[in-house]
């Protein structure tokens, strides 16, 4: 053995053992075991509600009886996704849901982005405090109690109406109109998403190195330029990420089953119906599970389809992606 490898097999014999990956996972429970009992409960929570139902998804494709087994019977067939696929009343909730959707991430997520820029801008401390706190408040109103103050104003009665007649105009039944529902659930959704959607904005915005703005100051650049070149640019990732989330939803539910729920009736399923209550309709009040099981699994590949999709298109443009 030459010098250089007795040197080289001492130095190995010296240094302390590599431990194993089972090794380093024990080593940091046992030092941080406090965060690791916080990180449990979620993880029950996802296991019990979240992965063991996705087993059900079995009777999309098998009949089910009720009292027999809960992963259905007899052979695996189509027949309760063809069902749903020639039936109109699904494709009639299938695009109200992208419209609503739709609309809704039109609308909020602009308005978002720009009254997170104009709440940085605001530099007295206790006014931004102020502003923050009451956009905040609507996001912690319950669905239930924001569809009663809608259905209050909006009523034959309320003060909206009452507005209207003394104007000279006619009443409006908007709850039960179908072409008011989608202006509905849109703008109340606004007023209470809005200042609670700013929180990521801001967040990233604070992170933002201010030599960049000395900089920018130094060019000649105006406010509003500093915005444009500097602010949006820094918090592209943040904006990006929130944009696959939005968009990977657009067939989901999310939180909007409740509120739809809460303010339709039949005579506004034209404009209200969406695939959560369809399938909550079926599954639940018509007893159809295997169709509403269906249903819903098509719901969720959609949904599949669309986040990659868009984590596609801004992983190539904005070169900032979720995986």
């Amino acid at each position: 053995m030459s010098d250089k490898e007795h040197v080289q097999a001492q130095i190995k014999e010296w240094s302390p053992r590599q431990l194993t990956t089972k090794e380093r996972l024990t080593k940091d429970i046992r030092i941080n075991w406090q965060l690791y009992a916080m990180f449990l409960l979620p993880v029950i929570y996802y296991i019990i509600f979240r992965y063991i139902p996705m087993f059900g998804n079995i009777l999309a494709f098998r009949k089910y009886n009720p009292g027999g087994s809960i992963f259905g019977q007899g052979p695996l067939t189509l027949k309760y996704f063809k069902q749903f696929i020639t039936a109109k009343p699904f494709w009639q909730a299938f695009s109200n849901t992208l419209i609503l959707n739709g609309l809704y991430l039109l609308f909020r997520f602009p308005l978002t982005l720009i009254f997170a820029l104009l709440l940085n801008e605001i530099r007295n401390l206790h006014w931004k405090k102020f502003v923050q706190t009451v956009s905040y408040l609507p996001h912690f109103i319950s669905v239930v109690i924001v569809c009663g103050m809608l259905k209050e104003l909006l009523s034959t009665h309320g003060p909206i109406n009452d507005m209207i007649f003394k104007l000279g105009g006619e009443k409006i039944s908007f709850i039960s109109l179908a072409e008011w529902f989608r202006t509905i659930f849109v703008s109340s959704g606004i007023w209470q998403s809005l200042g609670w959607g700013t929180i990521l904005y801001l967040a990233a915005m604070s992170g933002i190195n201010p030599s960049l703005y000395e900089a920018a100051t130094v060019d000649g650049a105006t406010h509003f330029q500093q915005v444009i070149h500097v602010t949006i640019p820094c918090i592209l990732p943040t904006i990006a990420t929130l944009l696959i989330l939005d968009i990977g939803g657009l067939v989901g539910s999310g939180g909007a089953f409740e509120k739809v729920y809460l303010l339709y009736s039949p005579m506004t399923y034209e404009t209200s119906d969406i695939v959560s209550t369809y399938v909550f309709r079926m599954g639940v009040e018509s007893g159809s599970i295997n169709f509403a099981t269906a249903v819903g699994l098509f719901e969720g590949l959609i949904n599949l389809v669309l986040l990659t999709c868009a984590n596609f298109v801004s992983r190539k443009v904005a070169k900032t992606s979720l995986w």
